[in-house]
């Protein structure tokens, strides 16, 4: 009989635990035709969280628990958690309970007939206005700027074969966003299209800081494209520059006595030439950083704590 791990990260997630354990685990036991475990990280929770996954690995041995030594992100936790897992597929998903356990009998039955990837595509969601633009857009321009086809409305949540585990050993990639890694590699992905809805309890630890800057990892991860693009503005800007002061040189030459160059025209000229020289160090900094992280890079996170773990 086949083996699937579910893989769980979780921060502050005490009053959704036992909501999704007892959600899967209906799933699983209506399915009946694989062995599973669960396999939930706990990173460095400031809530009861732990205690509650403790409790939880007591009654039950297939809850396995990770328990980390700090935040170390939800990317490099679930690597973790991937590496550690011996089944034959795994399933990652959110403890929020907004990835639907209900796609779980979609994804196996997508994998019984040979899909290696099936993720779920967030194709609506009761989520705010706001953010379903911002995040509409996010996907976009990630599109449009990879090297490498990529997909709308996915966050990575979905099933992976052991062979698309296993070739993940090989990565030393310190933010493996699994979102990008996959089309990288090139694996074909099956998505499987969702409502997505409102978190049930607590309070995304996401801030909109933590998720402009998830989306410039992804950027730098993904696309050459915007260093390309200063080097171009760059030389247009150089160019427009040039033609000005041609412009200005005849001009003063012809109105000798009459034409004032005026101060304006300096001031706007140098704010924006050193706004487009600081905003080329900050998409220069950003590859640098990634650059510094990955020769920094030890392993993905430091485990205080592992429970039933024993085999």
């Amino acid at each position: 009989m086949k083996k699937v791990s579910l893989v769980i990260p979780c921060y502050n997630e005490e009053k959704n635990i036992l909501l999704m354990y007892e959600a899967i685990r209906k799933v699983m036991n209506d399915i009946g035709k694989y062995n599973y475990e669960f396999i939930f990280v706990d990173n460095a929770s400031t809530d009861t969280t732990t205690q509650v996954l403790k409790n939880l690995a007591l009654k039950d041995k297939r809850v396995k628990v990770i328990i980390n030594c700090r935040n170390f992100g939800v990317e490099r936790s679930v690597m973790n958690a991937f590496l550690s897992s011996k089944s034959d597929a795994i399933i990652e998903m959110a403890c929020d309970m907004q990835d639907p356990p209900g796609l779980i009998p979609i994804f196996l039955k997508h994998w019984d007939n040979g899909v290696k990837v099936v993720w779920g595509q967030r194709t609506s969601s009761d989520e705010k206005y706001f953010m379903k633009n911002v995040r509409t857009l996010y996907y976009k321009i990630i599109k449009s700027l990879s090297s490498v086809k990529q997909y709308e409305k996915v966050t990575g949540w979905g099933l992976y074969d052991r062979s698309v585990i296993n070739s993940f050993r090989n990565l030393d990639d310190p933010m493996p966003i699994l979102r990008n890694i996959i089309p990288d590699l090139g694996y074909d992905v099956v998505l499987v299209p969702y409502h997505q809805p409102v978190r049930q309890n607590g309070k995304s630890s996401y801030s909109l800081f933590a998720y402009f800057d998830l989306a410039l990892s992804s950027l730098v991860h993904t696309s050459k494209v915007p260093l390309k693009c200063c080097t171009y503005l760059g030389l247009s800007c150089s160019v427009i520059a040039i033609i000005v002061a041609m412009i200005y040189l005849i001009y003063k030459l012809l109105y000798w006595n009459t034409f004032e160059l005026g101060v304006a025209p300096l001031i706007i000229g140098c704010f924006f030439f050193f706004s487009v020289q600081i905003c080329f160090f900050g998409i220069l900094s950003e590859y640098v950083l990634t650059i510094l992280d990955f020769v920094n890079f030890r392993q993905y996170v430091v485990e205080k704590e592992r429970i039933n773990f024993e085999e």
